[in-house]
């Protein structure tokens, strides 16, 4: 059995395929699988891939199936891992030469089920730090995690016990599967040491803002679905309701904004903040809310249907002015 399986999605990133491969191929553990998951590209990439696959035979499981997009070729490949340990990297990011091992070392050193590093922000010319402090608790990592799939490494028998896999064919998959995931564990781990390098792309799927951005409300109500049905909605209730006014105010909002079609932007600015008073009349007495004065809290604590308008027109025009 492998200490850690890596899964790839791969769909047209030529530019930045062997970067990726290249950081993964050269990981100091040794014991590791490397699974690539071909889904469904059409540009070079795979001929990239074929080239390391031939070389590294003992490393790399090549997989291909008909695009299906990010979540699909995820649990596709998850399905083959057979690591004590599952990672996720897309395929245009990379990772320091260490970081698996750095991460299974601490998760076989605390019996963790999810183990998480910093990361870089990776842009033209310069990098930028994203770390954070120490969780305290469940309730803690719901409050306050960072989502991204790609910085952890994750307990492979949680997920296949507890079937927790990604949404088919929406956005914003990452958060769908971190909230699942979280209360299903008993530790989380973390080395305060930026290991991956994410990078900023402009063609990429998250910079391309239109309807889609609506399956943020698909992903958040999964969520609420999921806790409820598991029964443990109640115990984490503030932490939820916090986790949904933040998305829709914060993170979503600024993306919403961006959208350059004015009747797509306006029907889902609406949704946004009508979403809220119907999933959550009283967000404004959230106990997390009200507790963490952070700049970001404060803020949204000055948002009611009046401002959120007036918010909505302020970033609006600052969109206009940025793209002329």
């Amino acid at each position: 059995m492998p200490k850690v399986s890596v899964i790839v999605p791969v769909y047209n990133v030529e530019k930045y395929i062997d970067k990726c491969l290249e950081s993964l191929v050269n990981q100091t553990l040794k014991d590791i699988e490397i699974i690539i998951v071909n889904d469904g590209s059409t540009d070079n990439s795979i001929k990239i891939v074929e080239e390391y696959k031939e070389k590294y035979k003992n490393k790399i499981i090549y997989l291909e199936k008909e695009n299906g997009g990010l979540s699909d070729a995820r649990n596709y490949g998850i399905q083959y891992a057979k690591g004590e340990y599952i990672a996720f990297l897309d395929s245009d990011d990379y990772v320091d030469r260490k970081m698996y091992e750095k991460l299974y070392n601490k998760a076989i050193e605390n019996n963790s089920d999810i183990v998480e590093c910093d990361f870089y922000w990776k842009y033209t010319n310069k990098l930028i730090l994203d770390t954070r402090n120490e969780y305290k608790n469940i309730n803690d990592i719901i409050t306050n995690g960072r989502v991204v799939v790609w910085n952890k490494l994750y307990n492979r028998k949680i997920i296949i016990d507890r079937n927790i896999m990604f949404t088919k064919g929406v956005r914003y998959e990452d958060i769908d599967f971190f909230y699942k995931l979280i209360p299903e564990i008993n530790r989380l781990d973390y080395i305060k040491e930026p290991l991956v390098y994410y990078v900023q792309r402009e063609a990429s799927i998250s910079k391309k803002q239109s309807e889609k951005n609506a399956d943020i409300f698909i992903v958040l109500d999964n969520v609420i679905d999921y806790y409820k049905k598991n029964k443990i909605y109640d115990k984490y209730k503030d932490e939820i309701e916090y986790m949904y006014v933040r998305y829709l105010l914060a993170s979503s909002f600024l993306r919403i904004v961006k959208i350059k079609d004015k009747n797509t932007r306006e029907k889902l600015l609406n949704k946004t903040i009508d979403s809220i008073y119907t999933k959550f009349p009283n967000w404004k007495k959230n106990k997390v809310l009200k507790r963490d004065k952070t700049l970001k809290n404060l803020y949204i604590l000055t948002v009611n249907k009046t401002t959120f308008k007036i918010y909505s027109k302020i970033f609006g025009i600052l969109r206009m002015i940025k793209h002329g």
